[in-house]
């Protein structure tokens, strides 16, 4: 668990940890789990009873959003009787912010005491078989952002050079495919693919993606990855296919097709991810 301690010697940075924990724990227990909400997702929050929210403009030095599908709001409630935070909607390096400002709120929510984050993305399919409406666990990452959140001064807590072996945890990729067996879902596992957008791939570039290995591309998620696993924190992913990658559909991409399958499959992701909260909050007890 990383220490709360040692990310607050900054003035705006303590303030901003203070403002989460006071929602952390004002009604009750701090969460140990927390979920990052991708584009057109972000609906999983009505899952949560007593929910209390704090829009991100009132976290001091956290960035906003200005993408269609995220609502800026951090969100702490109960789920199956234990309490859970979720980041309702996420910033982009695409919108201009820098690495370590992408990586903001999960850094925040850690140093106030998750230990375990669900990133959850919309994405582009390409993998084999894959169809649009498709769910994706993530086994692994290519980080081709040209990015990463650990490039500067050296940290005050965590490793230098983290180690990325384990970069989606294996125990948490079990429970997730327990739970979508208990939901009766099918859920695909691949390497998902970070790149900078926001103009999507090319077709030459998918097929360049799909000979390394990806089988999901999309604009978010392995920064934060990078980040939470220097901080120790155990991550875990699963991608809603919301459109076929450049050259597989037969037509043109755009962030309206996104979000409009992000939102008809709201029902199938929200099963599965109150089913695989739960059976993380059971192992964590």
């Amino acid at each position: 668990m990383p220490d709360p301690a040692l990310p607050c010697k900054i003035g705006p940075v303590y303030a901003a940890v203070d403002a989460i924990e006071r929602l952390f724990t004002e009604h009750g227990a701090r969460p140990s789990v927390g979920v990052v909400l991708g584009s057109g997702l972000g609906a999983f929050v009505e899952e949560l009873a007593d929910r209390q929210a704090l829009d991100y403009s009132q976290i001091p030095g956290m960035p906003g959003v200005s993408v269609g599908g995220h609502a800026g709001k951090l969100w702490v409630g109960t789920l199956a009787g234990r309490r859970i935070a979720c980041l309702q909607g996420r910033s982009h390096l695409y919108e201009g912010y820098a690495p370590h400002e992408v990586v903001q709120g999960v850094r925040l929510v850690a140093a106030a005491g998750v230990q375990t984050m669900v990133l959850t993305n919309a994405a582009g399919g390409l993998g084999e078989g894959f169809s649009r409406g498709d769910l994706m666990l993530i086994t692994d990452q290519l980080n081709l952002t040209g990015h990463n959140p650990l490039v500067g001064p050296p940290p005050e807590t965590g490793a230098r050079f983290s180690d990325m072996t384990y970069a989606y945890d294996a125990e948490l990729r079990a429970l997730a495919l327990q739970a979508a067996d208990a939901c009766g879902l099918v859920l695909r596992q691949g390497i998902y693919a970070g790149v900078l957008g926001p103009s999507y791939e090319t077709p030459a570039e998918i097929r360049m993606l799909r000979q390394l290995g990806a089988a999901a591309v999309g604009m978010s998620t392995v920064l934060e990855t990078i980040a939470l696993r220097q901080l120790g924190v155990r991550v875990a992913g699963v991608s809603l296919i919301s459109n076929m990658a450049a050259g597989l559909s037969g037509g043109e991409l755009s962030h309206a097709e996104v979000q409009a399958t992000a939102e008809a499959g709201q029902e199938r992701f929200s099963e599965l991810l109150t089913r695989w909260c739960g059976l993380m909050l059971d192992a964590a007890d």
